[in-house]
């Protein structure tokens, strides 16, 4: 095994450079270093991290999709007990829902390198929430390893399999949005090979008991010292000697932003935000007379710094909220009075016409909410494309929390026995599955009245399209067993279910209204698959014969993206107008238009 060790390029400096994403590097990077088993569960940031690895040789690497994060760390820890490297890759807030095994594999060690790679998002483009990674490694003892750019995010993966063998512990590979995303040049490598090892078989290690957890605390314990001295000696961590009136400290994406702003300023690139190089940390901030720390979201290395006993300044300065840049680098360390704020590239002041997020013309998952609507119901709603019925003009989900909540929410709604409408829980098909069955059995087992609709698109659809059990497809799109819905619903002792084609308004209208008068819990499934999965779907699309409409703005409320304003009046109303290129011919606008207005288009 090799120890572990900065990555050498020498020998691919040979080569020619390869345009990558953060995320396909980390997929390189997981090839590599010799990786047999890969497992995930889609979620921006994160998602391509498994999709790169699916272009992979199936006979090299096993890469699939599970059914949740919690799912993905179990597979991942079996294969390391196996002897073989595993990855599990996933976005910040999935590391939540993973924290169980997690939290106890941090005592069991590896026997094969296991490697979580866990992609935050600063600035919240596609989360609940702007948590950071680096608290939960600390409260877990797992070292944590922080790429810059794509080249690193490559070099950090396959060193964190040697430190992760060498060290017995998993290892948490740290990115986030910017460096998921952003493409730049890369140079790879041979796949390693490394020795294929047995089953150990020892409980004193391997089964988490109480006996067994209090012997190996002390050893994690121990384990973080060791692990310090090794970044306290490893090039990783990188003294880059400048001026010495200030210095600056910095890690992660953070880390070019400030070359860029003060390219001649002494910085201490940090590798790892835990463990800290406190040796190094000291040192380098006895050499400079001023020391700040520019790090994204939680003050997590100046915190540390300052119990050192060390005088630094942070966030007095930048931020805990939101998405670093050159530009924010800058006007936090113009506030320190180390560099000039950016000069005024105008004087006029800009204000950006907001675009509310729409569902696809179309979508599946309209007709649904329309419905209950009309039932005027209290509804609580899931993670997802659907979550975008929170806004106007559909405004129909009244709660959003986390993946899986809507129903063990409506539950909790139902026995506090203080809602005087129909209580509904809207949840997706992949959502479902990942973790929306043990909540629809809670709430059989609690006899309560509320309706279930789940809103089977038959696809993971927000984070791009991804095959889950329910669709009959794997990762590498060959076919799998495909889950019946149904028959799930019913297996765990729900009676009324239904499936409703999600395009059929009226048969969906008197279905949810049944489904709400029902006492007990009642399932509609609303079946109709993604316009987007996986071409987009389209059918004869329909126009608007003008002299028809009466500009009642029923259709309106579908909040279809290909229907718009004309500049026909009626009765001093705008008429409307469909784009026919948009159009996918769902028919759902001339559903609930009264004029009959809406026809399809003939050729």
């Amino acid at each position: 095994m090799n120890k572990p060790e900065a990555v050498q390029l020498s020998d691919r400096t040979k080569n020619q450079p390869h345009p990558m994403t953060g995320n396909e590097a980390i997929a390189r990077g997981a090839w590599e270093a010799g990786v047999k088993v890969a497992s995930a569960y889609p979620g921006t940031p994160s998602t391509e991290i498994l999709e790169s690895l699916a272009d992979y040789d199936p006979e090299d690497i096993n890469a699939e999709w599970s059914t949740n994060e919690k799912v993905a760390v179990d597979v991942a820890i079996g294969a390391s007990f196996q002897g073989v490297r595993a990855l599990a890759a996933m976005k910040h807030v999935g590391l939540n829902v993973a924290a169980d095994p997690v939290m106890s594999q941090t005592y069991v060690g590896v026997n094969g390198g296991l490697v979580l790679a866990v992609c935050d998002d600063p600035g919240i483009h596609s989360s609940q929430n702007e948590q950071d990674t680096r608290l939960f490694c600390r409260l877990a003892n797992i070292p944590v390893l922080e790429p810059s750019d794509a080249q690193e995010a490559l070099d950090f993966t396959r060193l964190a399999y040697d430190i992760s063998e060498e060290f017995d512990t998993p290892v948490v590979l740290r990115a986030t949005t910017r460096l998921s995303h952003t493409r730049s040049p890369v140079f790879t490598g041979p796949r390693e090979t490394p020795e294929d090892k047995a089953f150990v078989d020892d409980p004193g290690k391997n089964v988490v008991l109480p006996a067994v957890a209090r012997v190996r605390h002390p050893f994690v314990v121990e384990r973080e010292a060791r692990l310090q001295e090794y970044f306290e000696n490893s090039p990783l961590t990188r003294w880059e000697k400048g001026e010495t009136t200030f210095g600056i400290i910095t890690n992660g994406t953070s880390y070019p932003y400030v070359k860029e702003v003060v390219p001649n300023a002494s910085i201490l690139k940090l590798a790892s935000s835990y463990p800290l190089a406190k040796k190094n940390v000291q040192e380098f901030c006895d050499s400079v007379d001023r020391v700040l720390i520019v790090e994204e979201l939680e003050p997590f290395i100046e915190t540390e710094v300052l119990a050192m006993g060390i005088k630094a300044e942070g966030k007095v300065f930048f931020s805990r909220c939101g998405e670093f840049s050159p530009e924010v680098v800058r006007a936090g360390l113009a506030k320190a009075g180390l560099v000039e704020a950016a000069a005024e590239t105008h004087d006029w002041d800009v204000k950006p016409i907001m675009r509310p997020p729409v569902l696809c013309a179309g979508c599946p998952h309209t007709g649904g909410y329309m419905s209950l609507r009309a039932i005027d119901a209290r509804v609580t709603g899931d993670i997802g494309c659907y979550t975008l019925a929170a806004v106007e003009p559909l405004r129909a989900i009244d709660t959003n929390v986390c993946m899986g909540a809507s129903i063990g929410n409506a539950v909790g709604m139902a026995k506090a026995g203080t809602e005087t409408k129909p209580i509904v829980a809207t949840i997706g098909d992949s959502t479902f599955l990942h973790s929306g069955i043990p909540p629809l059995i809670d709430a059989v087992y609690s006899n309560v009245d509320i309706t279930v609709l789940i809103l089977d698109n038959k696809i993971t659809a927000m984070t791009g399209g991804q095959d889950h059990p329910g669709t009959g497809k794997n990762l590498r799109g060959e076919d799998a067993h495909q889950v019946d819905f149904e028959e799930i619903c019913r297996a765990v002792g729900v009676t009324w279910v239904r499936k409703v084609d999600s395009y059929d308004l009226g048969t969906l209208y008197q279905t949810m209204r049944e489904a709400a008068a029902y006492k007990g819990v009642s399932v509609v499934i609303s079946d109709r698959p993604c316009v987007l999965d996986p071409v987009k779907i389209k059918g004869p699309a329909l126009r608007v014969e003008a002299k028809d409409c009466v500009a009642c703005q029923a259709c309106m409320n579908l909040g279809c993206p290909a229907i718009t304003w004309s500049d026909e009046m009626y009765d001093g109303h705008h008429k409307v107008k469909i784009d026919e290129v948009a159009c996918i011919g769902c028919t759902l606008c001339a559903q609930v238009c009264p004029s009959d207005c809406m026809q399809p288009v003939t050729q």
